[in-house]
């Protein structure tokens, strides 16, 4: 039998407890436990990014975290980044407008990542865009118009804290 252990974490904004085995992975919780299935299991390594999660806003594989690891913390996920049902986040909406993704089984964690690189580097360059995202991969795009959708991010973020 499995040992557990209750935790409580606080994902999305939400503060959620539950009794989870020893040795579920962050991101099975996410998936199996919460329904939060935006968060995606690609390699179950840590090389891919599909996986990525923002933990306490910094970006980790939920894949190579333990639930357990979560007790106490802040996670936001995929589903978590807009304001609200009804608006889409500047990086999202950049993303739409952009193209930045085909198949999508990248995008949340490409999303997640961006979110801590537009947040730590509002005014990045091209450069910095394809280092920040050089741990996550993509089979469709070429990462051109991810890239693109990043920079337009990034000018419409500065742009709305600028506005009065």
């Amino acid at each position: 039998m499995s040992e557990q252990r209750t935790i409580a974490v606080t994902i999305n904004g939400k503060r959620h407890e539950a009794a989870v085995p020893v040795r579920l992975t962050l991101a099975d919780f996410l998936r199996q436990h919460l329904k939060l299935t935006g968060t995606h299991l690609g390699c179950e390594h840590g090389v891919c990014g599909a996986c990525t999660v923002l933990f306490d806003g910094h970006s980790a594989r939920s894949c190579l975290m333990l639930a357990v690891q979560a007790d106490g913390h802040d996670v936001l996920t995929v589903e978590g980044i807009a304001p609200d049902a009804n608006t889409l986040h500047p990086l999202q909406q950049a993303f739409h407008d952009h193209h930045g993704l085909q198949c999508g089984f990248c995008t949340p964690g490409i999303l997640t990542t961006l979110i801590e690189l537009l947040r730590d580097n509002p005014n990045p360059t091209e450069a910095d865009i394809r280092v920040g995202i050089s741990g996550n991969l993509c089979r469709c795009t070429g990462y051109h118009n991810i890239v693109a959708a990043a920079l337009e991010a990034a000018r419409r973020l500065r742009s709305a804290e600028r506005a009065p």
